[in-house]
């Protein structure tokens, strides 16, 4: 681009001589059905300028006065092709707010509380500062600062706190050769609710619906197992949760002959008389409690999490049986999907595949299954064993599996 003026020539007769590339640039934008109405008439004011058209010519076809004119070469003179295509930012006519006003704010929202309330909102803090609610909000935006939230949370003051926390996160990294590793706790009180009336289905814009009013069936309670190696849950609903039921639930779901490492919570059923009196006698069971108020390091809380937003929390049940074959059925579920995870990883074929992968058949008939009946549906539950050595018992295979 090459401009021309010399000495005593008027500011009409300023001569633009854009180059090929760049006259090309803005021959496009004239052409470009896409481009803006306004980055139009500015390209246009240029290319007139670079054949030589007057002012006064170029003010008639741009439909602009002599200022604009000039301010969109002087534009082009400084920043080419690029400049036409945005405008100067122009000033708030707003002030901004001061330095001082921010600190005030970030200082009264982390050290302060209103008089008539727990935390801030956007109107009492502008009220109490003399600003706009948006700017508060903007304030807060910047600062990262959302008192609106509260999260829970809860130290654990046991003085064995690191030694626990080692030598479980040690059974999940590195465990004990030819044991068994469970994650066992209790789910309990779970609620059997009976929705008053059906929900809506979903559709375009609104989600599903259930009514927030229920009918109260009854509850019960899934003792669960989780295999760490696989990834498998063991499970079983029983009305009551006491230490008669959990050692119930160790005995049927335990293998013979290997050494079993618990991972359990600080909860008072685990710890009871007639469990330590059970213990003693199977000294192969080995119990490892996580830190007082730090359950969460148990990794079946994990899969309650999960059985409950998936197929607890949005049923409706008429019954406790109803409920617990809902449990029952996602229990199979989860195991199938464990049960082809393994094949996976070890490219083992189970009866029923042609390839390792998802089984054809019934999960339910290509694994040993052993029924468990519970004492108040008596409803049978098919629960998948797991070998500590990562194969998965057959029919053809397993032998007595009850623990004395």
């Amino acid at each position: 681009m090459r401009v021309c003026q010399c000495r005593g020539v008027t500011r009409e007769d300023i001569c633009i001589y854009p180059g090929p590339a760049e006259r090309a640039q803005l021959e496009a934008l004239l052409t470009d059905r896409n481009t803006s109405r306004k980055v139009v008439w500015r390209a246009g004011i240029i290319l007139a300028t670079a054949d030589r058209w007057g002012t006064n010519e170029i003010m008639r076809r741009a439909g602009t006065s002599k200022p604009t004119v000039w301010r969109w070469q002087a534009r082009y003179l400084g920043e080419g092709v690029a400049g036409l295509r945005r405008d100067k930012t122009r000033p708030s006519r707003v002030p901004p707010l001061p330095r001082e006003t921010h600190l005030k704010v970030i200082a009264k929202t982390v050290q302060e509380s209103p008089p008539n309330a727990t935390h801030w909102s956007r109107s009492l803090m502008a009220e109490a500062v003399g600003i706009s609610p948006s700017s508060v909000g903007r304030i807060w935006a910047e600062a990262g600062l959302k008192p609106h939230l509260a999260k829970g949370f809860k130290v654990s003051n046991d003085p064995m706190f690191e030694e626990k926390v080692t030598e479980i996160v040690g059974l999940y990294l590195d465990p004990p050769d030819r044991a068994v590793v469970l994650c066992v706790d209790e789910k309990s009180q779970i609620q059997a609710l009976d929705r008053t009336q059906p929900g809506l289905p979903l559709k375009k814009c609104r989600g599903a619906t259930m009514t927030h009013d229920y009918k109260r069936k009854g509850t019960t309670t899934l003792f669960a197992a989780l295999v760490v190696k696989s990834g498998m849950v063991i499970g079983e609903c029983m009305p009551r949760h006491r230490a008669k039921e959990f050692l119930a639930f160790l005995r049927r779901t335990v293998l013979k002959s290997r050494d079993v490492h618990l991972v359990l919570d600080n909860y008072a059923t685990h710890k009871t008389p007639e469990v330590q009196a059970w213990l003693t006698k199977h000294p192969r069971f080995k119990l490892h409690f996580t830190p007082t108020s730090a359950s969460w390091m148990n990794l079946v809380e994990r899969f309650f999490a999960q059985i409950t937003a998936r197929r607890i929390r949005r049923g409706s049940y008429s019954s406790v049986d109803d409920l617990e074959d809902a449990i029952y059925d996602y229990l199979l579920q989860h195991k199938a999907e464990a049960l082809h995870l393994e094949q996976v990883r070890r490219g083992y074929r189970l009866p029923g595949t042609s390839r390792p992968g998802r089984p054809r058949c019934d999960p339910r008939k290509s694994v040993k299954s052993v029924r468990l009946r519970t004492v108040a549906s008596f409803h049978v539950a098919e629960l998948t064993l797991y070998h500590p050595e990562g194969m998965f018992y057959h029919r053809d295979h397993t032998a007595d599996l009850r623990v004395d």
